[in-house]
């Protein structure tokens, strides 16, 4: 990795990383779940989903990329913040609560992912 390129991940990396730390510091709550890192990894694969389509339709540079998906998507969302959470709810015995985090955290993922690609297809289609 070149010096550039490493300046550009760890910009995109920092972005991404204050970002989800403000999300994920806030308590967000539906009913008795806590979604903010729901709202992390949802956000984060849209803006994947997005990039994958605007990336390739403009045959951006490989540097975007970097900076983009790598560093930003790569700091912000949080699969690692997602099993702790997982783990936290199986550990005080609300499986339910865990069963509602792990489908909505993985289905709305890539349902935002491929909403994401889908929009962007459509506003960049000639």
């Amino acid at each position: 990795m070149k010096g550039i390129e490493f300046l550009i991940l760890g910009l995109g990396a920092l972005a991404g990383a204050f970002l989800r730390y403000k999300i994920a510091d806030s308590p967000i709550l539906l009913g008795v779940l806590p979604i903010n890192i729901l709202i992390i990894n949802v956000i984060g694969s849209f803006i994947l989903g997005m990039f994958v389509v605007i990336s390739m339709h403009f045959d951006l540079d490989p540097k975007y990329s970097v900076f983009l998906a790598i560093g930003f998507c790569g700091s912000f969302t949080t699969m690692s913040s997602f099993a702790l959470q997982s783990v936290s709810l199986i550990d005080s015995k609300h499986f339910v609560l865990f069963g509602l985090n792990l489908i909505g955290n993985v289905g709305l993922s890539i349902l935002a992912l491929v909403t994401g690609r889908m929009i962007m297809v459509a506003v960049l289609r000639p």
